[in-house]
């Protein structure tokens, strides 16, 4: 089984639909087995889009990932990063695919609900930077 890296944003937080986009990632067949709400600090925030730091939008993006708590998980699955990506929709949800969690709950290009990683190198980074390896389970 494959593991991959989410973050449940602060606009879907801010809106309580946590529950909702859980409901889409577990039918998908994907299970959650670590999740965990926390208030990103600007300096996580920083560290964790670090590689963003020289793009017009990253002071924009640290005020809006501190703006409210956001619920950070671990997925597992079959082809797990590339199935988690599928199911949360283009980035702009004018352009994700109906059904898709940024489609059914996205506001934007930037609110635009969940994070997920984009390779298996960086997914076992970003679980890294928020878990320790006793909290993920299953």
């Amino acid at each position: 089984m494959q593991r991959t890296f989410s973050i449940i944003k602060p606009d879907a937080t801010k809106r309580n639909i946590t529950g909702s986009i859980n409901k889409v990632i577990e039918d998908s067949g994907l299970r959650i087995i670590a999740q965990k709400r926390i208030k990103l600090t600007k300096e996580q925030a920083e560290k964790f889009y670090y590689i963003h730091q020289e793009r017009p939008f990253f002071a924009d993006l640290i005020d809006f990932m501190t703006s409210e708590p956001v619920v950070v998980q671990v997925l597992s699955g079959e082809n797990c990063v590339e199935k988690y990506r599928s199911i949360m929709g283009a980035t702009n949800p004018d352009n994700a695919d109906p059904g898709t969690i940024r489609k059914l709950f996205a506001l934007n290009v930037q609110e635009n609900s969940v994070h997920g990683s984009d390779s298996i190198e960086n997914a076992q980074i970003e679980m890294d930077f928020f878990f320790k390896s006793e909290e993920i389970v299953g």
